[in-house]
């Protein structure tokens, strides 16, 4: 796999880090950086931007840049909830799959098998069409579908590690089986785990906000980036400002957050396969 050149960079990890960080910053302090209150409607209605208003007002006569930063923080808080919770059950289910095995590991990976079988963006949105919608429903019908990747990749991993033979000195040692999964199998997956949940903040950011365009996410008034970019569809042609910036912000968070998953994995496994001219060498 082409490794990407700017992470070829002697800084390139702290590139990515330096701009996550501002996502970050945007989270922590996006009630203090926007302008104005997202939900005021005191402004002239679609009005283009300008030195008072940098990304223009809705059709409702709200600051569109305060919403953009609020509605970022909302998707960045909602995508990072929903990552952790997929990628820590499916890690657990997986690791009691991978050490118990038996009649444990083929119930559970019976269902991530069925879940795994359908397209996981149509069953989250049938799921969140019964459950009504509404963002809490969209990110738990979005974890119902997700954690199964998860589970597959720690049970892989369990299996790999349980034929290690620092298990077998561990359990002479007199290590019990919970000790030798926190001491030894719990480190062991941390890193692929994490780095598979890195490169799949983008994904669920996209997904989220893609329930919430379709109007099975967030619900107005509340700030939100696809709910916003639902609510300006219809003014692309006249007034393009009310869809583009709410899609400008999700496009720059979904490539840093890519960024970031690729420098880390890239550190976490520095002796890639692939040269840099990305062939793959014989032998």
């Amino acid at each position: 796999m082409r490794k990407n050149p700017l992470l070829r960079h002697p800084w390139g990890l702290w590139i990515p880090l330096a701009l996550a960080a501002a996502l970050l910053a945007v989270v922590v302090l996006a009630g203090q950086l926007a302008p104005y209150d997202p939900n005021a409607q005191i402004f002239p209605v679609l009005s283009a931007p300008s030195p008072a208003h940098p990304a223009g007002t809705d059709q409702l006569g709200r600051d569109l840049l305060s919403r953009i930063l609020v509605g970022l923080r909302t998707s960045l808080i909602s995508t990072l909830v929903l990552v952790a919770a997929i990628s820590l059950t499916g890690a657990a289910v997986g690791v009691a799959c991978g050490w118990r095995g038996g009649w444990v590991d083929g119930l559970l990976m019976g269902i991530s098998d069925l879940f795994l079988a359908f397209p996981g963006l149509v069953f989250a949105l049938a799921i969140a069409a019964l459950l009504g919608g509404g963002l809490q429903n969209a990110v738990l019908a979005l974890a119902v579908v997700g954690w199964p990747k998860y589970a597959r990749l720690a049970r892989s991993q369990t299996l790999s590690l349980k034929q290690a033979g620092f298990l077998d000195a561990a359990r002479l040692a007199g290590d019990t089986g919970w000790q030798m999964v926190r001491r030894h199998i719990l480190p062991g997956i941390a890193g692929p785990v994490l780095v598979t949940a890195l490169l799949d903040l983008g994904t669920m950011l996209m997904e989220l906000a893609g329930l919430s365009f379709l109007g099975l996410g967030a619900r107005p008034p509340a700030a939100e980036l696809g709910s916003m970019m639902s609510g300006g569809r219809s003014l692309l042609q006249t007034h393009p400002w009310v869809i583009l910036g709410p899609g400008a912000a999700i496009f720059l968070a979904v490539a840093v957050l890519n960024l970031l998953g690729d420098a880390v994995r890239d550190r976490l496994d520095p002796q890639n396969p692939a040269d840099e001219t990305g062939d793959i060498p014989n032998g």
